[in-house]
């Protein structure tokens, strides 16, 4: 045989290796193409939910996306997945959403009365109970429809993944009896910990609170007072819309939020080095930065603008899509700022062109974020504070400035700037100066990147990728019909037993019996003590 027939051969055979390792890794999970009933959510959260359906539909998974007629960010058609569409309102609306944005920041900036700010919030909080209004009655057209039920009954799906800051896939998972996984930050009452595992507010900061874990004496009544205040929305927002749904589905007996507390898996998108050290549950898994990547090359003209740099870098901002430009006077102050750097600047920009635009800024509509923050002449990320983000900047190392919106935008960049890795600035109050100021601060004190590369190199320290460990969880409960043994029970216990107040009651009685029949033998054993004294004496 010659030389060139070893070659060919070898050749040929090479993609023949690669199909058979393939084939072994996909049989040795256990799960052979599973048939998988998504249940996201619009917006942002959907680019999440679409990393984990990537990498379900690599590893041969037959995937089915329940999507609203009105979906903003999810496609009715795609190669990774089937749909259901319901013709029902349940998406986001991108133009209330940035219209809300936008007034928020208008009212910050203004100075506006106390009065008219909890008029906004309350708004928002009307919002969220809009949105989830129009969830629970396209979950009650779904129900009704004995056909889609019947063809969801049959179509064998063996296992429901949600996301439960809505609750229509908890429901739907619930009416078809399938085991749920969680893809989580936030259920319908708030920060997902709260729902599962115990939260003492003694040293577990509520989200909004600004807080850290070490809390005085005022900052664990603040904290009392934030979460009184977060009771408020959940009565507001979801006892008052999820109560009357499932006493009637599922029956009086039925708490809603047992649908949620009884889910198999909760896939959490954080993780400690973002999260302050706090109780966790045996079925709950961190997948913190499972969306991030290594960085990809860069398009060529955008490469050569980084490597134009030179020594000095780059900077990187973007401020999410919410908001498609900030006023002009905002604008024209951080184009002048950034036009003061010796960096070079690539900024996600939609607006009008600032007018102190300088030679070393970059706008464009969209950036490929990963890549950048991946890049090795990076130098700072200023962000909204949105968590993809946020974790895109803690696996690459890169040190922020944070200009937060709202939502959860606030909290997500006090936890940063608690660690040291991040200056946060007032949106409402920025300009030229102030931004100037936190630019230069990250840039050349060395506290913010060595902290960031720290935080960087204890996310990255894993024995398995999160996105793999949460991958392998969901089929986990595919290959055992669900994971029971890892999930606590306490969500059916009433608050008295929760507590044990009832066995505190009990003892505290029993304490009590025993004293009054001490004090009772005590005072018979005196008076004898006393008559025979006195007989004695007589």
């Amino acid at each position: 045989m010659t030389t060139d027939h070893v070659v060919a051969s070898s050749d040929m055979s090479r993609p023949i290796l690669l199909t058979l390792a393939a084939l072994f890794c996909t049989c040795s999970s256990g799960v052979t193409g599973g048939k998988i009933l998504v249940f996201p959510i619009d917006g942002s959260h959907w680019i999440n939910m679409k990393v984990l359906i990537e990498e379900l539909h690599t590893r041969g998974h037959d995937i089915t996306v329940v999507r609203p007629s009105d979906s903003w960010y999810i496609q009715p058609e795609s190669d990774l997945y089937k749909t259901i569409t319901l013709h029902s309102q349940g998406g986001f609306d991108e133009l209330s959403f940035g219209s809300f944005a936008n007034r928020l920041l208008t009212m910050r900036r203004d100075g506006a009365s106390l009065w008219k700010r909890l008029a906004l919030e309350y708004e928002l909080v009307n919002q969220f109970y809009i949105l989830n209004q129009q969830t629970v009655n396209m979950i009650s057209k779904v129900f009704e429809d004995q056909e889609m039920m019947r063809n969801l009954q049959e179509a064998n799906y063996e296992v429901v993944l949600t996301d439960p800051a809505i609750g229509g896939g908890v429901l739907l998972a619930r009416r078809l009896g399938l085991p749920l996984v969680l893809n989580v930050r936030w259920t319908v009452q708030g920060e997902a910990h709260m729902a599962i595992a115990p939260s003492p507010l003694s040293y577990v900061p509520v989200p909004g609170a600004n807080l850290t874990d070490k809390m005085t004496f005022w900052e664990r009544f603040k904290n009392v007072l934030y979460f009184l205040f977060t009771r408020w929305q959940v009565w507001y927002v979801s006892d008052s819309t999820y109560k009357s749904f499932v006493h009637r589905y599922f029956g009086p007996d039925i708490y809603y939020m047992e649908l949620f507390q009884s889910a198999d898996i909760w896939l959490m998108r954080n993780d400690f080095t973002f999260e302050f050290p706090r109780p966790t549950m045996p079925n709950v898994v961190y997948m913190s930065g499972f969306q991030c990547k290594p960085a990809r090359p860069l398009p060529a003209d955008l490469e050569d603008f980084v490597q134009s740099s030179g020594e000095h870098g780059v900077i990187v901002m973007t401020l999410g899509t919410l908001v498609a430009d900030l006023p002009e006077d905002i604008t024209d102050g951080i184009a002048a700022a950034f036009a003061q750097l010796p960096q070079k600047v690539i900024w996600r920009h939609r607006g009008k062109r600032p007018s102190t635009l300088g030679n070393n800024t970059l706008l464009l509509e969209w950036v490929p974020q990963n890549d950048l923050l991946g890049h090795a002449k990076t130098r700072l990320f200023v962000a909204h504070g949105g968590t993809n983000g946020l974790q895109e900047a803690i696996y690459h190392g890169v040190p922020l400035v944070g200009l937060p919106l709202m939502f959860d935008q606030h909290d997500n960049f006090f936890r940063m700037k608690a660690r040291g890795v991040a200056k946060v600035l007032d949106i409402a109050t920025v300009n030229q100066e102030n931004f100037l100021e936190a630019l230069l601060a990250v840039l050349h004190e060395p506290s913010y990147a060595d902290k960031m590369r720290k935080l960087s190199a204890l996310h990255r320290d894993q024995p398995i990728p999160p996105l793999r460990r949460a991958v392998f969880w969901i089929e986990f409960v595919m290959r055992h019909k669900g994971a029971p043994h890892l999930r606590t029970e306490s969500y059916k216990m009433s608050t008295v037993q929760y507590y044990s107040l009832d066995v505190a009651a009990f003892l505290m009685a029993v304490a009590v019996t025993i004293a009054a029949i001490c004090i009772m033998l005590l005072k018979l054993l005196w008076r004898c003590l006393f008559y025979r004294f006195k007989m004695k004496k007589e």
